[in-house]
């Protein structure tokens, strides 16, 4: 238990309580790292069975088979009970599901408490990011909302593999906070401020993984992965730099180090969304198989109406888009994606 820096949050109190909002993968590990390091941490699962399945067995078999979990982590789906002692919330359910639960949260509570956001995605119908969801179903004060995000699979987390992440919010002294909060010896966290840059990235990573997958799934090597990766990293600048973000943002951890992270790796859920469908699969098929949440999916056709309504161009994303909802065939995409106009590599509009 390190908690060398107990006495200097500025926003959390001397001693603070994190409560986890999700009992999935990502949700695990960061329960389970923060209550190693000593916090008096809570995760919140939605499910009742699963909870007191976590509670009998120490173990989330369902997300995070094989890793015992820390006994001085709470586990409960109570989530009053969850709330009562909380002085931070750790956000890590799907962003679909971010606004319901929000909402659910603020009216449990007599002030809003620091949420820091895990969750990654645009949410469908408004087309809203995380920290838009938090301003408008929990509190509009931008002081109240950092996000956590980097390339960092959950069960390399829980398992200690070295990891480095970035924390970020408008309030650099919350940003601090949750920097001290989250950094153990194994689990680097630097900051930023720019939220929406973080955010566009994070939404736009899972979609760029689908992609690569695909042409891994169709067996058309290296080269083509990395012509993929390298234009995605452009398009989600582009979109990036349309709402405001700071483009060094792209270049950092949160950017390509993410995009290189889910794009390539084996335990990336939406790569292997996309790695499928190279191979011939049925989508509904293989998210019933998955068994868990490929946000790329949702994204897909979130991040293509962004683009409309900013009249950026995504060619990867409106790729991606025509496989996942027009049934557009994968050859045929490609070919077209390939015979877009020449232009310069130094464009970003």
């Amino acid at each position: 238990m390190i908690r060398e820096h107990a006495d200097s949050f500025a926003r959390l109190g001397k001693d603070p309580s994190p409560v986890v909002l999700g009992g999935g993968s990502w949700g695990t590990a960061l329960a389970s790292l923060l209550a190693n390091e000593g916090w008096s941490t809570t995760l919140w699962v939605r499910d009742p069975i699963l909870a007191q399945d976590i509670l009998r067995t120490r173990e989330n078999r369902v997300y995070m088979p094989g890793i015992r979990l820390p006994e001085s982590l709470s586990v409960t789906p109570d989530l009053p009970a969850a709330l009562e002692t909380a002085s931070l919330l750790v956000l890590a359910i799907p962003c679909q599901s971010s606004r319901e639960v929000l909402t659910m949260v603020r009216a449990r509570l007599s002030h809003p408490l620091p949420v820091v956001g895990a969750a990654k995605g645009i949410e469908q119908g408004n087309l809203s990011l995380v920290s838009e969801i938090v301003a408008e179903a929990y509190s509009p004060e931008a002081s109240k909302y950092a996000i956590l995000s980097g390339p960092s699979f959950a069960r390399e987390v829980i398992k200690n593999h070295p990891t480095a992440v970035v924390a970020a919010s408008s309030d650099p002294k919350l940003a601090d906070d949750v920097q001290r909060l989250f950094n153990t010896r194994w689990f680097k966290v630097y900051t930023r401020r720019d939220v929406r840059g973080i955010e566009v990235a994070g939404a736009l990573k899972n979609v760029l993984a689908i992609a690569a997958g695909i042409a891994d799934g169709m067996g058309l090597g290296d080269n083509t992965r990395a012509a993929l990766i390298t234009r995605g990293l452009a398009e989600m600048t582009r979109l990036g730099l349309k709402m405001g973000a700071d483009p060094l943002t792209f270049s950092g951890l949160a950017g390509v180090g993410d995009l290189l992270l889910t794009a390539t790796g084996e335990k990336s859920r939406n790569r292997t969304v996309g790695f499928r469908l190279g191979q011939g699969g049925e989508l509904t098929r293989i998210l019933t198989e998955l068994a868990q949440v490929a946000e790329g999916v949702t994204t897909t056709e979130s991040a293509y109406e962004l683009s409309l309504r900013h009249h950026v161009d995504l060619p990867i994303t409106r790729a991606v888009y025509k496989i996942l909802y027009e049934k557009a065939d994968l050859k045929e995409t490609l070919v077209e994606l390939m015979g877009r106009p020449l232009r310069s590599e130094e464009e970003l509009s």
